[in-house]
């Protein structure tokens, strides 16, 4: 039978049981209960959060709690199996009451971690998203909310198991500091130190100008995500505006996964009610009634950062069924993520969302069109949202002015790896990749190679230490996020690359065979590469050619892009 604690939790997400259909009605009728067609159907988008609930209070999710999930959701117990097995934060069988996962990816240091008892299980994952901060460590024990630990001593590591907090350490920040002028400044957690620093002025000034107007200053401003994709922010925007549908939503994508990547944590952790003001003025625009900020699960703070700012912009009256006393009603809600670096592409993570699992969906249709719940939706990054309340308050040419060819605005850079201070650097359109880098306090030893856009971008060489940092072609493919690892002449780039084809093919969903199969052969392929045969190479980028082209979605299609570049330029395998 389901323990009293994992029910408790599950019904703490789904509340009541107000079909009626509970385990006392299945007994009572022989078994024989109506699931309640479409009721229970609209409901399928708790899954997720459910599983999450019961992964908390127990350590994993029990047979039993996926028979209680059956009845309260209707969901058969199989598909529910299938849904929690997705998600590296969620566990299908028993373990230690306490996991330490530790962070071993590009840029740390990935310690090995004795002494800490029996009852400890440790394992070691790919980014938890703290790379300024070297190796990071995320401890999770029953019964209680996970703590990050960052940088990782057995001390403090100690210290999370026992209390469940952690000493906070302060994110490194520098150069223009527009976009990240309330970081370190604002309290986070509070509503009236936002709005003394200017809060909330940009949604007066969205609702009195009126939703046609909002969207000609952000066409205007040229903005471009700043995700990875690089689209035309105004493009989305309008063409969700112009559908002709009774729901429609908004989308912050918060679940930067991206080894190297951190910009989005610190911006949720320390501008949180900036992110709420943004992605509601979006929904103005386009006319949406609904939103979500989906966090990635390894981002507690950031989760419970944005909660409780969603909650007091509510309380305020800046959300619900009059924002600021308007005609205009809005609501959103925080998803965590479970654990899955493919959720970050927009359709994995609309599947998410509605309680499936998180794989991509083909296109068309596009999200404008048909997104999340078959509503037109619009996606933003944390960053590009973070750009709209200057284009609001300052208007869009005023923003396109600050630029560089068709780039516009400021940008951020998460640095990490072998410089003097890691930490994250706004930079304004045209700055070189050395600018960026002297930002940081430049290399500790001999500069070798950069890492541009994290595991799917590519390396650079000391002869593109002058080239500009832009979302134009001017590094041979676009930035991605931003994410910048430094090596200098003491790294390993044999072991740096080992990581990354690892890390595609552990993160491969696997619904598509050029990635699922492509990932795992160029994994064993460059191992074999790394201890000697050349004749793998030829291997490497045949499969390359193969998943760059035929992958359904992004993952696939950039999975072998930093290892290109590393052979290009002769960084591993022995080569100088």
């Amino acid at each position: 039978m389901i323990g009293e604690r994992q029910r408790a939790a599950i019904d703490g997400v789904l509340g009541a049981d107000s079909f009626g259909w509970g385990s006392e009605t299945r007994a009572a009728t022989g078994g024989r209960v109506s699931r309640g067609g479409a009721a229970l159907r609209e409901r399928r988008h708790l899954l997720l959060p459910a599983l999450q609930a019961a992964q908390r209070a127990a350590g994993w999710v029990t047979p039993e709690a996926l028979e209680y999930l059956h009845d309260r959701l209707g969901i058969a117990p199989a598909d529910s199996y299938g849904v929690a097995t997705f998600y590296d934060l969620i566990d299908t069988a028993p373990g230690q009451s306490v996991r330490v996962r530790v962070c071993d990816d590009i840029a740390c240091s990935g310690i090995t971690l004795d002494g800490l008892g029996d009852d400890v299980a440790v394992e070691h994952v790919s980014c938890l998203g703290h790379c300024n901060r070297g190796s990071a460590a995320l401890v999770d024990v029953v019964g209680r909310e996970p703590v990050t630990v960052a940088p990782v001593t057995i001390e403090s590591l100690e210290t999370a198991i026992e209390t469940g907090t952690a000493v906070p350490s302060a994110d490194e920040i520098g150069g223009s500091v527009r976009l990240l002028s309330r970081v370190g400044v604002v309290d986070p957690a509070s509503l009236d130190d936002y709005r003394m620093h200017g809060g909330y002025e940009a949604l007066k000034r969205a609702l009195d100008a009126g939703p046609a107007t909002v969207i000609q200053e952000v066409e205007e401003s040229q903005l471009r995500g700043r995700g990875g994709a690089a689209f035309p922010a105004g493009q989305k925007w309008s063409a969700v505006a112009r559908a002709n549908a009774v729901t429609k939503y908004v989308v912050c994508n918060a679940d930067e996964s991206e080894p190297g990547t951190f910009k989005d944590r610190i911006v949720l952790e320390n501008d949180p009610y900036a992110l709420v003001e943004a992605l509601t003025i979006s929904a103005f625009a386009v006319g949406a009634s609904r939103g979500y900020v989906y966090v990635r699960g390894e981002y507690p703070v950031a989760a419970q950062r944005m909660e409780c700012a969603i909650s007091e912009a509510r309380r305020a009256g800046l959300l619900g069924n009059s924002v600021l006393a308007s005609d205009f009603a809005f609501d959103m809600e925080v998803r965590r993520g479970g654990g899955a670096y493919i959720c970050g592409e927009e359709t994995a993570l609309f599947n998410s969302i509605e309680g499936f699992r998180g794989e991509p969906r083909s296109k068309p249709p596009f999200p404008t069109e048909r997104g999340l719940f078959g509503g037109p939706t619009v996606v933003n990054n944390v960053e590009t949202l973070l750009n709209i309340l200057p284009i609001v308050l300052d208007g869009g040419q005023a923003f396109a002015a600050n630029r560089h060819g068709s780039v516009t605005g400021s940008k951020l850079f998460p640095v990490s790896g072998r410089v003097v201070r890691p930490g994250l650097y706004e930079a304004p359109p045209g700055t070189s990749l050395g600018e960026i880098i002297r930002m940081a306090g430049g290399v500790i030893g001999t500069f070798r190679a950069a890492l541009i856009g994290g595991a799917a971008g590519e390396f650079v060489g000391p002869d593109g230490l002058d080239r500009v940092m832009s979302i134009e072609y001017s590094l041979g493919q676009p930035y991605g996020s931003g994410a910048i690892v430094v090596f200098d002449d003491t790294s390993d780039m044999d072991a740096v690359a080992k990581r990354i084809a690892a890390f595609f093919e552990h993160e491969s969903c696997g619904q598509c065979v050029p990635c699922r199969i492509g990932t795992s052969v160029q994994h064993a392929s460059l191992d074999r590469f790394l201890d000697g045969d050349s004749t793998q190479r030829k291997i490497l980028e045949d499969v390359d050619r193969v998943m760059t082209d035929s992958s359904i979605c992004g993952l696939g299609r950039t999975a072998a892009s930093a290892i290109r570049s590393a052979l290009k330029l002769g960084l591993i395998g022995g080569a100088a």
